[in-house]
């Protein structure tokens, strides 16, 4: 039998890595933090440790004496971390969008052992997919999956109207890796930042495109079954067209690094933020034609005595509601689990996922 998790690392503590480990501890579980730099709040109440997590030796001694980790490193960082996880049979949960990093953990979780394998545990690959397949079970038969998530400032400016309060490496590599999605049943690979629509969410008018990462494995599970399904980014107007001309009128296409370095600089993080999801379900519900939609907007809020950002929250709650769940027995402890087959209502059964059930608007 796979193990019970009791005690967790949670690895960068970073902008939601301090946050996930304080819910962590606040939904009962023993947590180490791990980081470079290893600054947290002062009246935090897990231990954190200064750790070269590029280090192999360094990386194993910090799992050797825990049950599960949460990765919440830069995504090119995870796979060392899964694959040391895998050999000390360490439960694993990690935020990427990354393709090939999924690809190499279900890899890892293919070759047995008694140990879960769940990455994507983020809002997108994540908790979207979560929202969209639950929705999706409760149709006779579906037709198409739309899943739309913006982290947003709410009072724009300038012309991209954006704030990087996310990994600026992680929007770079959404904005020009591929995307996959589902076209008449048949997976495909897109350009990214294309097939712009126009999307209202309480009166604010916003734009969605295409971007990588943010179905996870839900091309693989749905194919042939599904005649739509993709995954956008929400933006307010205007904006896909300026990073268009970043990238290709500026041929900065081969420069991500500088891209990220630019777009901070210039749109460094905001407190006052707002997380859009969007989800929306066609097909045959109870014999009858019929669109079901679910739609948020998610505000910052307090945890712990702090105020946190909408991104940080969201991202966190869900990447500790599926530790719950694995820890509860109410997902498998073993073998890799894919986000579209937790269940919702389940996840906001969990301290950490009731915050979606009740602070949403």
């Amino acid at each position: 039998m796979a193990q019970r998790i009791e005690r967790v690392a949670v690895f960068g503590l970073g902008k939601v890595g301090e946050l996930v480990a304080e819910m962590l501890t606040d939904s009962d579980f023993a947590v180490v933090g791990h980081d470079a730099r290893a600054t947290v709040s002062p009246d935090a109440r897990f231990t954190a440790r200064v750790t070269d997590v590029t280090d192999p030796a360094a990386t194993r001694a910090a799992l050797a004496d825990v049950d599960a980790v949460v990765s919440c490193l830069p995504f090119h960082l995870n796979i060392a971390v899964a694959e040391a996880a895998g050999e000390l049979g360490v439960h694993y949960f990690d935020l990427t969008e990354d393709v090939p990093t999924t690809n190499r953990v279900i890899e890892l979780a293919d070759q047995g052992g008694d140990a879960a394998f769940v990455p994507q545990c983020g809002l997108a690959p994540g908790l979207i997919g979560i929202i969209g397949a639950s929705m999706a079970k409760e149709f006779d038969s579906v037709r198409s999956i739309e899943l739309k998530v913006g982290a947003l400032p709410q009072n724009p400016t300038g012309l991209l109207g954006y704030a990087v309060n996310w990994s600026a490496e992680g929007v770079v590599n959404e904005y020009l890796n591929d995307a996959e999605v589902l076209r008449g049943g048949l997976a495909q690979l897109v350009p990214a930042m294309t097939d712009t629509e126009r999307v209202l969410i309480g009166g604010v008018e916003l734009e969605a495109a295409l971007t990588s990462g943010g179905l996870g494995t839900m091309c693989r599970t749905y194919a042939g079954q599904v005649a739509r399904l993709d995954y956008k980014t929400l933006r307010y107007p205007g904006h896909f067209q300026q990073m268009r001309f970043l990238f290709d009128e500026l041929r900065l296409r081969d420069r991500r690094d500088l891209v990220g370095e630019l777009i901070v600089d210039a749109k460094p993080p905001v407190n006052d933020d707002i997380v859009y999801l969007h989800a929306a379900v066609e097909g045959v519900k109870h014999s009858k034609p019929f669109r079901e939609n679910y739609v948020r907007g998610y505000l910052p809020c307090d945890i712990g005595g702090h105020r946190w950002r909408a991104i940080s929250w969201t991202t966190a709650a869900s990447a500790v509601a599926v530790v719950e769940l694995v820890a509860a027995g109410r997902l498998p402890r073993t073998g890799f689990i894919r986000q579209e087959d937790i269940g919702f209502a389940a996840l906001c059964d969990t301290k950490a996922g009731r915050r979606f059930a009740h602070a949403g608007r």
